[in-house]
């Protein structure tokens, strides 16, 4: 690859860069986060490109924000090789791996509409993690695809 073909996205000078997510999950990673094309930030996207160490990834950088913990903790669901770099004064100043909980509490919604957690009660939803995908705590509903579509 010459220097012509090399992704070229400009360095950003606080923010987060999320690297290393599942190839094609990147525009799910915004939604899931928050971030559409009405909100305020400043988005670098890109998609199915090369890595060393996995055969294509998507890379998020968004100017000027550093995730919380409920957020990175959706990034781990659909893409649990994510890495999370916190970026200050253009330097990498913090980089960690995301990782699953075992519980998720009050960001995914339960698709049974007769749940507990979707009545008028002061809960909230909480799921355990499985391998195969989560099951809500209350009745028992397990999530196995798209978990993605179900946060709140």
């Amino acid at each position: 690859m010459n220097e012509d073909d090399s992704l070229r996205i400009r360095p950003i000078e606080n923010g987060t860069v999320i690297d290393h997510i599942t190839a094609g999950e990147a525009l799910n990673v915004l939604r899931i986060i928050g971030i559409t094309g009405t909100t305020k930030e400043s988005i670098s996207v890109a998609t199915n490109v090369q890595s060393g160490l996995m055969p294509k990834k998507d890379i998020v950088k968004i100017d000027n924000r550093e995730l919380l913990k409920e957020e990175v903790d959706r990034i781990a669901l659909i893409s649990p090789k994510a890495t999370i770099n916190i970026i200050r004064n253009y330097k990498v100043f913090e980089k960690k791996g995301v990782q699953i909980p075992k519980v998720i509490t009050g960001i995914v919604k339960c698709p049974n509409p007769r749940c507990i957690s979707n009545a008028n009660e002061p809960i909230e939803s909480r799921f355990e993690v499985l391998e195969s995908g989560i099951r809500c705590l209350y009745c028992e509903g397990v999530i196995t695809k798209d978990i993605s579509q179900h946060f709140m």
